[in-house]
């Protein structure tokens, strides 16, 4: 049995990935919508952008190839519902990301598979760019019990994230699947229960 996986703090280096109302085309484009595993998609993050600038991009930087905190800028992640999005950077190896805000949507999703999504101010954000771009060993800890993001212990900021999402990380609701599991036995007694599924039903 598989209990949800709780998520209280992502530890990692950084990569910031400067510019606002970066939507979802520009980070998996539309070709690798035919994925549906999305195992394949790590590679494919902001492709059409990274190929645009001719490996100048954060993304294609040696120093950020083991960074596992995305920061970005104002509106992260708009555009169209493709879950494909979030799967990408999750198969990037992308476990938190800290922006000023972010697609509706795209959060959503982001949730929906542990990608943990915190917000700061406009000015602190461009503070843990900044700090990341001149030193790629800074350590970012994102912290979901104190709401904090901190900078190797050099700098400290109070984050923001709906508390309803808050607690789901903090007690594994987000992790639908794990839940399920976890409730197998339940599950099994009400779908006995049910007069349209009596017929289906396989021996446990």
């Amino acid at each position: 049995m598989t209990a949800p996986q709780v998520i209280a703090r992502v530890v990692g280096c950084g990569v910031p990935v400067r510019g606002n109302d970066i939507d979802t085309d520009r980070i998996i484009p539309a070709r690798y919508l035919r994925e549906i595993t999305f195992e394949s998609l790590g590679p494919h993050a902001f492709e059409d952008d990274r190929q645009s600038q001719d490996g100048a991009h954060p993304m294609d930087d040696p120093r950020f190839s083991e960074a596992s905190v995305l920061v970005v800028n104002r509106n992260f992640g708009c555009g169209s519902s493709r879950e494909h999005a979030p799967q990408a950077l999750y198969r990037r190896g992308i476990r938190s990301i800290v922006g000023e805000s972010f697609g509706e949507i795209f959060f959503g999703n982001c949730t929906a598979i542990g990608l943990l999504c915190v917000t700061l101010p406009s000015d602190q954000v461009e503070a843990v760019q900044t700090l990341v771009e001149e030193d790629s060993t800074v350590v970012l800890t994102v912290d979901l019990e104190t709401l904090r993001v901190e900078t190797s212990g050099t700098a400290s900021y109070s984050a923001s994230i709906p508390e309803g999402v808050r607690g789901s990380f903090l007690t594994g609701r987000w992790d639908a699947l794990g839940q399920l599991l976890e409730n197998a036995d339940a599950v099994r007694a009400t779908s006995r229960k049910l007069p349209y599924l009596t017929g289906f039903m396989v021996n446990d």
